[in-house]
């Protein structure tokens, strides 16, 4: 990650919204899954709130391993936990926080595939213009570094082992406040990861 890096930080509330609207778009392509899958660890939370939008009881997760730190992957993504359930002949929605690469989404699709899917449509709340998967729905276009709500510690925390000397870790710190981040819960971050 630079010195110029860009943040973006989402609310719950805004979270929210996207996934209202996604949904309904879901609703109006008709297309009706039979289970929703999330990518875990990023697509946990975008996926039990779809689940509960779109009335779609059948849950279940992946995980898949690839990120190493802000802006730094694994040479290949990883699947740390396969799916556990039956996908024979089903419809599938496979739900992650954002395609950034797209990568860990095309290693997701492909072992959907495999376990015998029917179908398989891709939601993120976020793609970046550089990624190689593009998803059938996804409500914002970003190439900055998406902050979520459930990752924000994690994300501090690797801003200041990552950076030299507590003035550029600070000067990240800044920039995620102002782009979002709740000052009193960066403060807290800070107090408790030094």
């Amino acid at each position: 990650m630079t010195a110029n890096a860009q943040y973006v930080v989402p609310t719950w509330n805004q979270i929210y919204e996207m996934l209202l609207n996604q949904a309904q778009k879901i609703l109006s392509d008709g297309y009706k899954p039979d289970i929703i899958i999330g990518i875990a660890r990023g697509g946990i939370v975008p996926a039990r709130i779809l689940s509960d939008l779109l009335e779609i009881r059948d849950l279940a997760t992946i995980q898949i391993e690839y990120y190493a730190g802000i802006g730094q992957t694994k040479q290949e993504p990883i699947l740390k936990q396969s799916l556990q359930t039956q996908l024979a002949s089903k419809k599938a929605l496979l739900v992650d926080d954002v395609s950034d690469g797209g990568r860990s989404l095309q290693l997701a699709k492909s072992h959907l595939q495999q376990q015998g899917a029917k179908e398989i449509k891709i939601a993120t709340l976020y793609v970046k213009p550089a990624t190689i998967t593009n998803p059938d729905y996804y409500e914002k276009q970003t190439s900055c570094w998406i902050v979520f709500p459930w990752e924000a510690k994690e994300t501090v925390a690797k801003i200041i082992q990552k950076k030299e000397g507590k003035g550029a870790s600070t000067k990240e710190i800044i920039k995620l406040v102002e782009a979002g981040l709740p000052k009193q819960l960066a403060e807290k971050m800070l107090k408790d990861l030094q």
